[in-house]
C-alpha cells in the first residue's frame, strides 16, 4: 500500500510543487494517515517535496500581480507555516507594493477613473487582488504616477 502512496505522491509532484498539507489531503483516501506520514517524510528526505520551494516556485509565478495579503493567505491556506511564508516573501526579491499594484493596474485598466463609479470599479479590483487600501488610494490619485511617489 505505502508502495501505491508514494507512486501517487510522485505522479502528483511531477504535475507541480505541493506542500505537505497538500499531498497528505490528497493521499488521505488511498493510505492511513501514519503510512501517508511514512511517505511524506520519505519524500522530503530525498528531496522531492519542499514546503519552502513549493512556496519559492509559487511566488515566482504569482507574486508580481497580487498584493501582500493575498500572497500571504494563499500560501497560509496551501498549509504553510507562518514563519517560512515571512521567509520565503523576503527572499523573493519582489518589486514593492505600489509597484506590483500599478503594474496589475495597468494590465487591466488604460486610464485613470474619471468619476465615483469608475474609482470604485478600479479600487475593487486592486483590493480582490490583495492590495491594501492605503496603497489603491495612493494609486488612484496618481494611477500613472506622474506626480513622483
Amino acid at each position: 500500500m505505502s508502495n501505491e502512496l508514494r507512486q501517487q505522491a510522485i505522479r502528483l509532484l511531477a504535475r507541480r510543487e505541493h506542500t505537505r498539507v497538500e499531498l497528505a489531503r490528497k493521499l488521505s483516501s488511498l493510505g492511513t494517515r501514519e503510512e501517508i506520514d511514512v511517505v511524506l517524510t520519505e519524500l522530503e528526505s530525498s528531496h522531492m517535496q519542499s514546503d519552502s520551494r513549493t512556496a519559492e516556485a509559487w511566488l515566482r509565478g504569482n507574486a508580481a500581480r497580487l498584493g501582500a495579503s493575498s500572497l500571504r493567505y494563499t500560501l497560509k491556506s496551501r498549509g504553510l507555516a507562518p514563519e517560512l511564508i515571512e521567509e520565503q516573501i523576503a527572499q523573493a526579491d519582489l518589486p514593492d507594493e505600489m509597484a506590483r499594484a500599478r503594474a496589475a493596474w495597468s494590465r487591466k485598466f488604460s486610464a485613470a477613473p474619471a468619476n465615483p463609479k469608475e474609482w470604485a470599479r478600479q479600487a475593487r479590483f486592486l483590493q480582490s487582488r490583495g492590495f491594501a487600501s492605503d496603497v489603491v488610494r495612493r494609486l488612484l490619485k496618481d494611477p500613472l504616477g506622474e506626480a513622483g511617489e
